[in-house]
C-alpha cells in the first residue's frame, strides 16, 4: 500500500490545476504551475486555505514536514495564483515574485546575479543562496564563474513546485546556503495524465514545445516523464537562433509497506544567448541621471551579438590552434541520474537518502563591452595618431569607415569575447538522515533529524578570451579593422588581440575539486499552541588541485594565412608549465534556533536566530587570500559567515471585507562577511555588510478576483572593507531601498486577465555611491480563454510599456561621453500559448 506522501497527494489534484493553466504568463510559467496541483475554483473546498497557503505543507529547510502556520522560517511556495502574472521566461524570473529575493534576471537563461534580504551581490551569481532539484543542489557553489548555478536549471513541464526559504534553518540543511534555499520540486506521476504546449512569440523570433506525461502502475509504482525543445531568437535582435536546444526528465517510484524507492533521470543540452552590459545614453547628473538610447542602437531591443562574429580563433586550454563559434552563447550540457530512498524502520525511525550525480560541461562565449567610445579614439590607441578604420565584415567589408559619422553615433566598442570553456563541473551529492517521531507528555511530539550530506564538486575551466572591434549598432553590426596611418594592419578580420591586453593577461585555467562533508542535527518540538527547533550542522572540506595564468607566444600563425600579422606577434596561452597548486582546507559550524506560537488556526508569530557560512571556491584563486604553496594566507578567507535575525507574523482571515486575506510579514536583520573577485573589473573584495529590513508577502480574494502583493524594504550599510576602506558607510551597489511586486488578476470559469507590476526604487550603480541607477516599475499581461477542459490559449505580454531600467552599470558615474556600459531589462515582448492536458 502506497504510503501518504506529499508529493503523490498533491499531484493528485494536478487534473483541477490544468484548468488554470491559461492564468499561466509564458509557456515556462504554465509548465512550472500546471503541475503544481492546486485549483484556484470558487467550489474548491481547499480554495480558503490555500489562498495565502498556510495549511500547504513544506520540505525544503526545515527539520520535519510541517505546515506554515506552524514553522518558524519565512517560506513561499510558488503555484499558479503567485507566479502567473509575473510572466517568468527564465529561471530568475520566477523569483521576481518571490519576496525577500533579488533577481537581476537581464542575462537570459544563465548568469544572473541573485541575492536574499540585503546579503550583497558583490561580484555575480546567487553566492550565498543555494539552488535545488528536488532537495539537493544544482551546484554546490551558486557563483562559479561562468558557471552559475541558474545555467544548469530548466523548469519545464515536470516541476510540481517551487519552495523557496529566506535565511531560517537553510544555513543547517544545506551547506553553502546561509541566505535561502529554492526548490524546484519535480512531479512523480501519482495521477495518470499529461500536457502538450506550444508557445511562438508574436513580435520576437521563439519557438517551445513541451510535454509531460505521467501514470501509476498498479498500486504499488509510478512513473513521470517530460521536457521540451525550443529554438529561437530571443527577446532582443540577435540576427541568429541564439536559443536552441532541450531537456528530458524521467523518475520511476517503486512503493512498498514501508516507504518507497524513486529512481530519476535528465538529460539537459542547450544554448542561450546571455545578455551583457550594453551601450546607455546618460544625461543629466549622477544623482538625477536620465537614460535613453544612443543612434542606432535601442537598448531596450538591442543587443551586442551579431552574425557577423562566426568563429574566434586563438588557442585552447593547453596553448593549440582553436576555433569557437560565439553563436554558441550559453551552452548547457548536464546528465545526471540520482535516487532517493525513503523507508521506514522499526522503533519508529525513518531513514532517508538522496544521491545525484551529475556530469555537467558546457561553454560561456559572450560579447563583453570593456570599452565604449568615440571611434577615432580608440583607433589611435590601438594603432597610433592618424589610425584609419575600415569595415571588416558584411558586404562593406574593406570600405573605409568615416569614424565622426558611424552610424550616427561616432562610437566604437571596444569587445572581449568571453569565451569560456567549462570543462568539467560535474558533481556527486548524497544527503542521508535519519528522522525519528515521538510523543512525550501533556501531548508534547518531538521529531528528531541525524544526518550526514557529502558533496564533491569539480570546477575546471579555461578562459579563452579574444579583443575584438565592433561598431555601435543594433542590427547587424559589423566587425572593423584598424590600420596605422602608413596603411598597416593592426587586427585580423575585426580583432585586434589574442588575448585582453587591455585588461591585463586574463587566458586562465582552474582544475579543482571540492569535497565537503557535514553531520548535522535537528530537533523540533511542537506543544499544543506552541513550536520551537534548533539545529547544527558542522562543515568540512578541502581544495585540491591547481590553476594556470597567462604566458605569451610569440609570432603564432594563428589565422594559417602564411604570415604574421601583429596581433599574431605576441598570444596570450594559458601558461600550463608553471601551474600552482590548490591545497587548502576550511571547516565552520552553523545554527538556527526559532520558535512559533499560533495563536489560532489562521494567526501565528515566529522569531529566529541562524549563523550559517559559505565556502569560498574558484573565486579566491589569483587573489591576495592564496598562497604560492595552494594554501591561505588566513583560514578566515576560506569561508564568509552570515549571521541573522529575524521575526514575523502569518495571518489569515477567511472573512476580510468580503473575501480571504493572507499576510505574511518579516522583519530582519544580517551581518555579512564577503570575500570575492569580479572578473570584469578585475577587484577583490574583503567586507562585512550589514542589512535591516522588512519582507512582505500579502493575497486578497474575493469572488473571482485575486490580488497577491510583495515588498522588501532594505536598509544596507558596507560596515568594513580591508581592500577598500574609502567605500565604508556606504549603500552596497544595486541595492534598492525598495522593491515590489503588485500582481491583480480575474479568473472565471471560461477565461482569465491579469497582470503584474514589478518595480524598484533607486539603487547606487557602484559602492563609491556616486551614479543612482534611476528607479522603474513594469507591467506584465495576460489574458486567456478556455475552450474546454482539456484546450486553453494564453495571450501574454512582458513590458507591455517598454519601460527603461537597469539592473547593473560598469560605470559608477557619469563619463564625458555621456555613455555607459549597463544591463537592463528587455523592451516588450508578446507571446501566444496553445495546450492541450490528457
Amino acid at each position: 500500500m502506497k504510503p501518504n506522501l506529499t508529493t503523490s497527494n498533491r499531484q493528485g489534484r494536478a487534473r483541477g490545476a490544468s484548468r488554470i493553466c491559461p492564468l499561466f504568463n509564458s509557456l515556462l510559467a504554465c509548465g512550472v504551475l500546471a503541475s503544481s496541483g492546486f485549483a484556484a475554483d470558487e467550489d474548491d473546498e481547499f480554495a480558503d486555505a490555500e489562498v495565502f497557503l498556510l495549511e500547504g505543507v513544506v520540505v525544503t529547510g526545515v527539520a520535519a514536514e510541517t505546515t506554515k502556520v506552524k514553522s518558524s522560517v519565512a517560506i513561499s511556495t510558488v503555484d499558479a495564483g503567485e507566479l502567473a502574472p509575473s510572466a517568468p521566461r527564465s529561471t530568475a524570473e520566477i523569483f521576481r515574485s518571490i519576496p525577500g529575493i533579488r533577481s537581476e534576471a537581464t542575462s537570459g537563461d544563465g548568469n544572473a546575479n541573485i541575492a536574499v534580504r540585503g546579503l550583497p551581490v558583490a561580484a555575480g551569481g546567487a553566492k550565498f543562496l543555494q539552488l535545488q532539484e528536488d532537495g539537493l543542489p544544482i551546484l554546490e557553489f551558486g557563483d562559479i564563474a561562468f558557471g552559475t548555478a541558474d545555467g544548469f536549471l530548466r523548469p519545464d513541464y515536470t516541476t510540481e513546485r517551487v519552495e523557496a526559504i529566506r535565511g531560517g534553518s537553510a544555513s543547517t540543511f544545506a551547506s553553502n546556503s546561509p541566505g535561502g534555499i529554492v526548490n524546484f520540486i519535480s512531479r512523480t506521476g501519482g495521477i495518470e495524465g499529461g500536457s502538450v504546449g506550444l508557445t511562438t512569440g508574436l513580435d520576437y523570433d521563439s519557438l517551445r514545445l513541451d510535454f509531460n506525461y505521467g501514470k501509476p502502475l498498479g498500486d504499488d509504482m509510478q512513473y513521470h516523464v517530460g521536457g521540451y525543445y525550443r529554438v529561437g531568437e530571443g527577446v532582443r535582435d540577435a540576427g541568429y537562433d541564439g536559443n536552441e536546444g532541450g531537456q528530458i526528465k524521467a523518475n520511476f517510484t517503486k512503493f512498498t509497506d514501508k516507504g518507497y524507492a524513486r529512481f530519476y533521470f535528465k538529460h539537459l543540452d542547450d544554448r542561450a544567448v546571455t545578455y551583457m552590459p550594453m551601450p546607455v545614453m546618460v544625461s543629466g547628473t549622477n544623482a538625477n541621471p536620465s537614460l535613453g538610447a544612443l543612434p542606432s542602437f535601442d537598448p531596450l531591443t538591442d543587443t551586442p551579438h551579431t552574425p557577423a562574429f562566426i568563429e574566434n580563433i586563438g588557442t585552447d586550454g593547453q596553448g593549440n590552434r582553436r576555433v569557437s563559434d560565439p553563436q554558441e552563447g550559453l551552452r548547457s550540457l548536464s546528465t545526471a541520474l540520482g535516487a532517493e530512498f525513503s523507508f521506514d524502520l522499526n522503533s519508529d525511525w525513518k531513514l532517508v537518502d538522496r544521491f545525484r550525480y551529475s556530469d555537467n560541461s558546457g561553454r560561456f562565449v559572450a560579447p563583453f563591452p570593456a570599452q565604449v567610445a568615440p571611434a577615432q579614439e580608440i583607433a589611435d590607441s590601438i594603432a597610433g595618431a592618424g589610425a584609419t578604420l575600415r569595415y571588416a565584415t558584411g558586404t562593406n567589408a574593406g570600405s573605409e569607415i568615416n569614424p565622426a559619422t558611424l552610424n550616427g553615433n561616432g562610437l566604437l566598442m571596444r569587445v572581449h569575447m568571453f569565451d569560456t570553456e567549462l570543462n568539467d563541473f560535474n558533481n556527486l551529492v548524497n544527503d542521508l538522515k535519519l528522522t525519528r517521531h515521538f510523543g512525550g507528555e501533556e501531548s508534547t511530539t518531538y521529531d528528531l533529524t541525524l544526518g550526514f550530506y557529502h558533496s564533491t564538486q569539480n570546477i575546471n575551466m579555461d578562459w579563452l578570451w579574444n579583443s575584438y572591434l565592433l561598431e555601435v549598432k543594433g542590427t547587424d553590426a559589423q566587425l572593423v579593422d584598424v590600420f596605422d596611418a602608413s596603411g598597416t594592419s593592426y587586427s585580423d578580420r575585426g580583432l585586434t588581440a589574442y588575448g585582453t591586453p587591455f585588461w591585463g593577461g586574463l587566458h586562465r585555467n582552474y582544475d579543482t575539486e571540492y569535497s565537503i562533508n557535514a553531520p548535522y542535527l535537528a530537533l523540533a518540538m511542537e506543544k499544543g499552541k506552541f513550536n520551537m527547533d534548533a539545529s547544527v550542522r558542522f562543515d568540512f572540506g578541502d581544495a585540491t588541485g591547481s590553476y594556470a595564468g597567462t604566458r605569451y607566444e610569440t609570432n603564432m600563425d594563428l589565422n594559417q594565412d602564411g604570415s604574421i600579422s601583429i596581433p599574431e606577434q605576441s598570444v596570450e596561452v594559458v601558461d600550463t608549465a608553471n601551474r600552482s597548486p590548490v591545497d587548502y582546507d576550511w571547516d565552520y559550524y552553523s545554527l538556527s534556533v526559532g520558535g512559533n506560537y499560533a495563536f489560532t488556526e489562521d494567526y501565528a508569530a515566529f522569531a529566529r536566530f541562524s549563523r550559517g557560512g559559505r565556502a569560498n571556491a574558484d573565486r579566491l584563486l589569483f587573489g591576495p587570500n592564496i598562497l604560492a604553496n595552494g594554501s591561505l594566507r588566513d583560514d578566515d578567507a576560506a569561508v564568509d559567515i552570515v549571521e541573522q535575525f529575524e521575526a514575523g507574523i502569518k495571518y489569515a482571515n477567511d472573512d476580510f471585507a468580503g473575501g480571504v486575506l493572507g499576510v505574511f510579514a518579516t522583519a530582519f536583520f544580517a551581518e555579512t562577511e564577503e570575500q570575492n573577485y569580479e572578473a570584469t573589473t578585475q577587484v577583490f573584495l574583503d567586507r562585512v555588510y550589514e542589512a535591516k529590513g522588512l519582507e512582505l508577502e500579502s493575497s486578497y480574494r474575493r469572488g473571482n478576483f485575486d490580488l497577491k502583493v510583495g515588498m522588501t524594504w532594505t536598509d544596507a550599510e558596507i560596515t568594513s572593507d580591508a581592500l577598500n576602506p574609502g567605500v565604508v558607510g556606504n549603500t552596497p551597489r544595486r541595492q534598492a531601498d525598495l522593491m515590489y511586486q503588485i500582481s491583480p488578476s480575474y479568473n472565471t470559469e471560461k477565461w482569465s486577465i491579469g497582470g503584474s507590476v514589478i518595480g524598484t526604487t533607486d539603487s547606487y550603480a557602484q559602492d563609491d555611491n556616486v551614479m543612482v541607477m534611476p528607479g522603474y516599475e513594469y507591467v506584465n499581461l495576460f489574458g486567456s480563454y478556455r475552450f474546454s477542459d482539456t484546450f486553453s490559449v494564453l495571450l501574454t505580454v512582458n513590458n507591455a510599456f517598454d519601460e527603461f531600467g537597469l539592473s547593473e552599470s560598469e560605470e559608477g558615474a557619469i563619463p564625458d561621453s555621456g555613455i555607459i556600459r549597463a544591463r537592463g531589462i528587455a523592451g516588450t515582448t508578446s507571446s501566444l500559448t496553445f495546450r492541450y492536458d490528457f
